[in-house]
This record gives structure tokens, C-alpha cells and sequence, in this order.
């Protein structure tokens, strides 16, 4: 536990940057599983509506460093692969 005043403000920063990064995070999944949902039932027209939303989000989380940006990249061109191959 932190003895010092300084230390005890510091301790409730990082706590209330951790509970609001991790729910970045899980919408960041969310968004992501949203699309693979959507390619999996088979809607093209639907899969692109989902790629675009959560494009939005992995690309603010990207900028604010919550996710590495090459994971973004990578999660993006995936997912944006899997929805051209549908027919």
C-alpha cells in the first residue's frame, strides 16, 4: 500500500486508467467479434456495415495506444481479407 500522500493519488490515477482501458478493450472485442458474427451467418451487406464500425474503434484505440498499432493494422487487414472472400 502507498505510504505518502503523492503516492496514494497516483495509485487511484492508475486504477482509474486501468478499469477505463479495459473497458476500450472490451468494446474493442466486441466490435471485432461483431464482424466475424456477421461473416459467419453469410450477410455480405451486413459484414461491411460491422467491418466499417469497428474500424472507427480499433483505429481510437490505435491512436490512443491502448492497442499496439501493428495489432490494429493486422486486425483490420483480416478482417477487411474475410469479408472480400465472401460471395
Amino acid at each position: 500500500m502507498a505510504n505518502s500522500l503523492s503516492a496514494r493519488k497516483s495509485a487511484r490515477q492508475s486504477d482509474s486508467r486501468r478499469r477505463h482501458n479495459q473497458m476500450q478493450r472490451t468494446t474493442y472485442r466486441t466490435a471485432v467479434k461483431m464482424v466475424r458474427k456477421a461473416i459467419e451467418s453469410g450477410n455480405k451487406e451486413t459484414a461491411s456495415k460491422a467491418l466499417v464500425a469497428a474500424q472507427a474503434v480499433i483505429d481510437r484505440l490505435s491512436d490512443k495506444r491502448i492497442v499496439h498499432a501493428n495489432k490494429a493494422a493486422r486486425h483490420k487487414s483480416r478482417l477487411s481479407k474475410a469479408v472480400k472472400a465472401m460471395t
